[in-house]
This record gives C-alpha cells, structure tokens and sequence, in this order.
C-alpha cells in the first residue's frame, strides 16, 4: 500500500467506530486505526503469496510411496462473510509418486490460503488442489476442523460446535483402505511430543 491508501484504509477504520459510537479520539484509540491497518496487512498476506512457487521450490525426487501425513496444523483464517476469526486444525496427507516436498512447505500453503478471506469448504478444496497441482502424487487429503465466530460470537451463538470438511483427491476418494489408513491415523491420539 502507499501513504494515500493507508490513509484511506485508517479512515475507514474510523468510521466504523464512530459507526459503533465509538470516539476515535479517545486516547486508547489514537493509534488503533493504524494498528488495525498493520494486523489487517498481516491477516491478509495470503494474497500476496503463490502457493505453486512455495512448493515447487522444495520437490525432491523420492523412492517413497507411501502416506506422508502432517496432522494438526493450526491456522486463523477470516470468515468472508462477517470478517469475524475461524479458528482450526488441517490435516493434510499425499502420496508420492516420485516427488516429495519439504515438510514445512504445506504449512505454509495452509497459512497463504487461510490469510484470505474464506469459507472452510473452499479452504479445503484450495489446499488439496495446489497440493495435487504442484507435487502431482497419487492422491491427497485434507481435513478440517474449525471453530467459526460468525457463529459462536453473532448469530445462533453456539460456542460448542465444530464445522469439519474434506477434500480427498486421488488414491484418497478411489481406494477405501488409503481413505480409512488415513481417516485411522488423523483420529488417533497424538500422544507424548518428541
């Protein structure tokens, strides 16, 4: 952004509070509108962020073909809807087909995905796909599991309820000992970190 659009995006943050009757002059919100503008830079960095280029970067050739599963990969991400926080966990599963990318890349994939404005199921999809796009295994699967505000802070207000998606591509939807393998492994417990 530049200065005029920071200023922009400062005013409007204002507006909102006086649309809350709210006083941006009062001295615990002189600097919020600024505030606000820097977390919304960092909330919403995804955009800026190709995950193609992220995981291509790091394919190596592998033997290995069989299940490589990261579970209980924590992300905040925004509800399109109400701008209000989601809240969740992904388990993300692939198996190689000559190709392995290094572990910390799909993190990072859920994260430039989950730093846009979202609904969980297109989440889902968006992760498996750029997955399957860039590292062309044998399948994928992702599920997650989410905590979404628009409904537990507005609305029905229910603090209780989980929202679980899945996106399974490949050898994950064609073969049911691959999908249960997998459905096994992310129920387990995690048990004691290493």
């Amino acid at each position: 952004m530049n200065k005029n659009e920071d200023i922009e995006f400062e005013n409007a943050v204002k507006t909102m509070m006086l649309h809350v009757n709210e006083d941006p002059n009062r001295e615990g919100l002189l600097e919020t509108p600024s505030r606000v503008r820097k977390a919304y830079e960092f909330i919403y960095g995804g955009y800026k962020e190709n995950p193609k280029e992220i995981l291509e970067k790091a394919l190596f050739t592998s033997s290995n073909d069989e299940m490589v599963l990261l579970k209980d990969i924590e992300f905040y991400s925004t509800c399109e809807h109400h701008l209000l926080p989601i809240i969740g966990r992904v388990h993300v599963a692939y198996i190689p087909d000559g190709k392995v990318v290094g572990l910390s890349k799909i993190p990072r994939v859920v994260n430039v995905f989950a730093r846009r404005m979202q609904i969980q199921e297109q989440l889902t999809e968006q992760i498996a796909d750029a997955i399957m796009e860039a590292i062309a295994p044998k399948g994928v699967a992702v599920v997650i599991a989410a905590r979404h505000m628009c409904m537990e802070m507005r609305g029905v207000e229910k603090i209780n309820s989980t929202t679980t998606s899945s996106a399974l591509r490949g050898l994950f939807k064609k073969d049911e000992k691959t999908r249960s393998e997998f459905f096994s492994l992310i129920n387990s417990p995690t048990g004691t970190r290493y």
